[in-house]
C-alpha cells in the first residue's frame, strides 16, 4: 500500500439508483459523470488535479490539496444544482436524477488492488450513507443536498468565505453502524430530527419521589412538593422547618394498671375509684401516675394514697347531676 495523502473529497450518489432498470441506470451513470466533469471544470478544477473512484450508483473525486477548499465547495453550492437543474428539464421523468453529496478532507491511501482506503474516506462514505442526509433530499424541493464535515466546517465553513452561507448550514449528529457522526447540514434541518443518540445512552425514567411523614414528597434543590393529601404545588425551594408544637399530654386514655371497665352511672369531673358509668375528665385507675391536665397544678397525693385532685376544688366539687340517689348506687335524676 501507497503512503497516504492529503485530499479534500467529494463525494456524489443518485437518490433511488436502485429501483431504476438496467438502461436507465446506464444512463443515469453517463449523466451523473456528465454533471460532475462540467461542475469541476467551471470551478477551474483542472482534471489533473482530481483522482476518480467509481461506486455504481456514486462516484468519488479526490482533489489535489493545491485547490483551494473553499473554491470546491462553491462550485458544489452553486455550480452543481445548475448543471442537474440543465440535464434534467432535457430527460424523461424516468431518467431524472437527485443527488446527495458529501464534501470532507483528509488522508487516503492506494491498495496494490488499486483501490483507495482509509479511515477519513470510510467517514466520509458513512455521512453520504446517513438516513440524515437521505430525508434532507427527500423533503426539500430542490434536487441537491449537501452534507460537509466537521473538520471542512471548522476550518472554511465557519470563517464565512465569499459564496460560502455559513449561516445556512446546521449542525446535525448523523447515525453510522459506527456510533453517532458529527456534521454539518447545508440548508433547513429534515422533520425526522437530528439523528440518533449514543448507543445504550437510552432515557431513564425519573425516579418516583417517596412521601415523608409529613405527607410531602421531596422537590428539586432540597425543596418538597405536596403529596397526595397535601393539596398544594410544587415548590423549589427549601422549607423552613415546621415548629415544635407546644407540649400537651398524649391523647386518649391511659391504664396504668387494674381491668377497666365502662357502664353504669354518668360521672361530671374528677373521679377516683369509678366503678361504671360515663365519664368526662381524668380517669385515674390502679397506681397513681399519668399526665396532669393542662394548666393544672397537681396538689400532692392524698393522705389515702390515691392520685392527687386538680388545684381547683370548687371543680372538683360533684354537681347536683352527679349525686347519688341514696341506697341505689344510681345516679339521680338527669
Amino acid at each position: 500500500m501507497n503512503d497516504p495523502v492529503n485530499r479534500t473529497m467529494l463525494l456524489v450518489d443518485i437518490e433511488k439508483f436502485s429501483d431504476r432498470d438496467d438502461v436507465e441506470q446506464a444512463f443515469l451513470r453517463r449523466m451523473l459523470y456528465d454533471v460532475v466533469d462540467r461542475t469541476m471544470e467551471r470551478a477551474g478544477i483542472d482534471e489533473t488535479l482530481r483522482l476518480r473512484a467509481d461506486q455504481g450508483d456514486s462516484v468519488m473525486e479526490f482533489i489535489d490539496p493545491n485547490v483551494p477548499v473553499p473554491q470546491v465547495l462553491r462550485s458544489v453550492i452553486s455550480e452543481l444544482p445548475a448543471q442537474l437543474k440543465a440535464v434534467n428539464r432535457m430527460a424523461s421523468s424516468a431518467a431524472q436524477m437527485r443527488l446527495r453529496t458529501v464534501v470532507a478532507s483528509g488522508f487516503i491511501a492506494l491498495d496494490e488492488r488499486g483501490i483507495w482506503v482509509g479511515s477519513d474516506l470510510n467517514h466520509a462514505c458513512r455521512l453520504l450513507d446517513a438516513d440524515l442526509l437521505r430525508a434532507a433530499l427527500r423533503e426539500r424541493p430542490g434536487d441537491v443536498a449537501l452534507c460537509v464535515s466537521q473538520s471542512v466546517h471548522a476550518g472554511i465553513v465557519r470563517h464565512g468565505h465569499l459564496g460560502i452561507p455559513a449561516e445556512e448550514f446546521h449542525e446535525v449528529t448523523l447515525a453510522s453502524k459506527n456510533g453517532p457522526l458529527p456534521a454539518w447540514l447545508l440548508g433547513p434541518v429534515p422533520a425526522s430530527g437530528q439523528a440518533a443518540a449514543t448507543p445504550g445512552a437510552a432515557a431513564q425514567p425519573a425516579p418516583t419521589p417517596v412521601p415523608d411523614a409529613s405527607g410531602e414528597r421531596p422537590g428539586p434543590a432540597g425543596g418538597t412538593e405536596a403529596g397526595p393529601s397535601g393539596g398544594g404545588s410544587a415548590s423549589t425551594s427549601t422549607r423552613a422547618p415546621a415548629p415544635a408544637p407546644a407540649t400537651r399530654p398524649p391523647v386518649g386514655i391511659h391504664f396504668t394498671g387494674g381491668a377497666p371497665a365502662f357502664g353504669g352511672s354518668l360521672v361530671m369531673g374528677n373521679q377516683h375509684g369509678v366503678s361504671g358509668g360515663r365519664v368526662d375528665g381524668d380517669v385515674v385507675m390502679g397506681s397513681v401516675g399519668g399526665p396532669p391536665r393542662p394548666g393544672r397544678t397537681p396538689t400532692g397525693p392524698a393522705p389515702d394514697g390515691h392520685a392527687p385532685g386538680d388545684g381547683t376544688p370548687e371543680q372538683d366539687a360533684p354537681s347536683p347531676d352527679d349525686r347519688q340517689t341514696p341506697g341505689t348506687g344510681e345516679a339521680g335524676p338527669r
